[in-house]
């Protein structure tokens, strides 16, 4: 019975470990064949404006960026899931072991500065900043640059997103501010189970306030990872109040995107390659955390 259980366990925690990656690319999917409607369909309004030249300019130039965008997202989604910060296959060098380096008793291995050990990828990841749960992996030393770019075309395409839909609020609001309005942008689906509105309106509602949301969750990942990045922190060493690896504010962003730091947020596939190893870093503070005293 204890085994048979352990099983059913083990089955369903490596399902739950895949469910935040499907209900991402659902939605993602979602938001995107929304828009691409509202381009291609819904916009220009007036007949005549849809028939002209200059109309199909417009729609052309609305898909390309939106799928450019998609694009960028999806490849940099699967080259950080893709690529392994972990210290698998990595030769740490033991003879060197110095200042900030650890024991992990998990991994059985000394490890170097800010390489700490992850229980839900149950290995040590090189400069690790967080476990990202929404990808099912961490986010460390090789990956960081898929992971922030592909931030950065959420960030632009939810915003994208939220233009175009403000049609959306504006046909849902043209009634004036009702209780029937308000319910359908704050809770659509009780508004669906109850009757009150077609399922292509409460389609059309829950996408648009899943880009509200999902934009302003993104925003606040994305410039509080940008500002990390500035900083030369990892969010460990931010919880901590440490800056010990800080260069300055270029130097810190070319330790995190690679040499080529200016062009390779446009393409995953630009080469950028890194100038450190994720096991040596130049100490240019104190390792301890600010603000702790030596007792004598």
């Amino acid at each position: 019975m204890s085994s048979l259980r352990s099983r059913l366990w083990n089955r369903l925690d490596k399902t739950c470990r895949f469910l935040p990656i499907v209900v991402n690319t659902v939605l993602v999917l979602s938001i995107t064949a929304e828009v691409s409607y509202l381009v291609v369909v819904e916009a220009p309004r007036e007949p005549e404006q849809q028939k002209s030249e200059s109309s199909a300019v417009w729609k052309s130039v609305h898909l390309f960026c939106q799928y450019f965008m998609l694009g960028n997202i999806t490849w940099n989604a699967s080259l950080f899931l893709k690529t392994s910060p972990s210290i698998r296959g990595v030769f740490l060098g033991g003879d060197a072991v110095g200042q900030g380096w650890r024991y992990c008793y998990t991994c059985e291995t000394h490890t170097p500065p800010r390489c700490s050990h992850c229980y839900d990828c149950n290995v040590c990841v090189l400069r690790r900043d967080h476990h990202c749960v929404f990808f099912g992996q961490c986010v460390g030393f090789r990956n960081y640059r898929y992971f922030l770019s592909c931030l950065l075309f959420m960030w632009a395409g939810l915003l994208y997103a939220v233009v175009m839909n403000a049609e959306v609020f504006i046909v849902i609001l043209k009634e004036g501010v009702t209780l029937h309005s308000v319910l359908l942008l704050i809770m659509p689906w009780i508004m669906l189970i109850s009757g009150q509105v077609t399922a292509r309106a409460f389609a059309f509602a829950f996408i648009a306030d899943t880009c509200v949301v999902g934009f302003l969750l993104v925003a606040a990942f994305l410039f509080f990872h940008i500002g990390l990045m500035l900083r030369g922190q990892t969010t460990r060493e931010w919880y901590s109040n440490r800056r010990p690896y800080s260069l300055s504010p270029l130097g810190n962003v070319r330790e995190c995107l690679g040499q080529r730091w200016y062009l390779c947020w446009l393409c995953p596939l630009i080469s950028s390659p890194l100038p450190g190893d994720g096991i040596h870093f130049r100490v240019t503070g104190s390792l301890e955390p600010a603000g702790s005293t030596v007792k004598l």
